[in-house]
């Protein structure tokens, strides 16, 4: 493995090994992460779980990150966003990403099975192989509903923490799941009519590509207002207090408001902008969920 990882060494540097984790990614399924472990809990998370959990969930992360990269090279070339990656500009050979995928694999599912449970570790690997090998490995180039169906493995983080804790799944995680797993759609197929072009020119079927930007604008509205009905959940099952479900109807409508400004085409460079709101949505949504959970817990 020490002889792979040479392979690229001669012009890789660390920032080029980092790179292929998608450290930016990795960050917000850790936030989500993160937060699925502390509201499993009233009596707070055990530091070895915390540090080594999450460290192993985002080792197994980053190896998915990696393989992706290996996969995703010749694409890579062809897109504004991605022709200057590790692999795509020489830094890194093929061998090299996959040999530190291998070994970012194998360090994070000995820390969940060392300081977490089997059942972390097992569903972390699930959500590893689903990333790399089922989306993109195939998904990705098979179908236009791509997204929709691989969003499962990337909405995984807050089940891991969850379980990571607790030992066992429940439907409070499961819901979590749902609420990534429904905002997955509108947030990718908005990127993806801003890289329209760039999708077609690498034969991706993106629904953009595919049914035209219309069709998907009215499905990014219609996944925005599930999304929005799917927040809610965490109230009506009582997960959740006043603070929760006002910042979720108040996000929400700020998410729809992007939705409809995107089919309208009334504003410049709505896609982008939707997509990049997309992402300040599910952070503070999130921290919302939290913030609130210990709130009821000193009421």
């Amino acid at each position: 493995m020490a002889t792979l990882l040479s392979a690229g060494r001669s012009q890789a540097g660390w920032r080029d090994y980092l790179e292929l984790t998608k450290p930016k990614v990795v960050l917000l399924m850790l936030i989500t992460s993160l937060v699925g472990m502390f509201l499993a809990t009233r009596a707070g998370v055990p530091w070895t779980v915390l540090i080594f959990g999450n460290l192993g969930i985002a080792c197994c992360a980053g190896a998915a990150a990696a393989v992706n990269h290996v996969l995703d090279r010749r694409i890579d070339a062809l897109m504004a966003r991605t022709h200057k990656r590790p692999l795509v500009a020489g830094r890194v050979a093929p061998a090299a990403a996959l040999a530190f995928a291998l070994l970012l694999g194998v360090l994070g599912m000995a820390l969940l099975l060392t300081f977490t449970n089997v059942l972390t570790a097992w569903l972390t690997l699930g959500s590893l192989l689903g990333y790399a090998v089922i989306y993109t490995g195939f998904l990705k180039r098979a179908t236009p509903q791509n997204i929709v169906i691989g969003g499962l493995a990337g909405a995984a983080p807050p089940l891991l923490g969850w379980v990571a804790v607790t030992g066992h799944l429940s439907a409070e995680p499961l819901l979590l799941v749902l609420i990534i797993f429904a905002w997955t759609p509108p947030h990718f197929w908005a990127l993806a009519i801003h890289r329209k072009q760039e999708y077609a020119l690498a034969d991706i079927p993106m629904l953009p590509v595919t049914h035209g930007e219309h069709y998907t604008k009215v499905h990014i509205v219609l996944y925005t207002l599930v999304l929005l009905a799917v927040s809610l959940l965490p109230y009506a099952i009582h997960m959740s207090g006043p603070l929760y479900l006002g910042c979720a109807l108040l996000l929400g409508a700020r998410f729809l408001q992007w939705a409809w400004v995107l089919y309208r085409g009334s504003r410049p460079h709505a896609a982008i902008k939707t997509f990049k709101y997309s992402i300040y949505y599910l952070f503070l949504l999130f921290i919302a969920l939290l913030v609130d959970h210990y709130l009821l817990l000193n009421l």
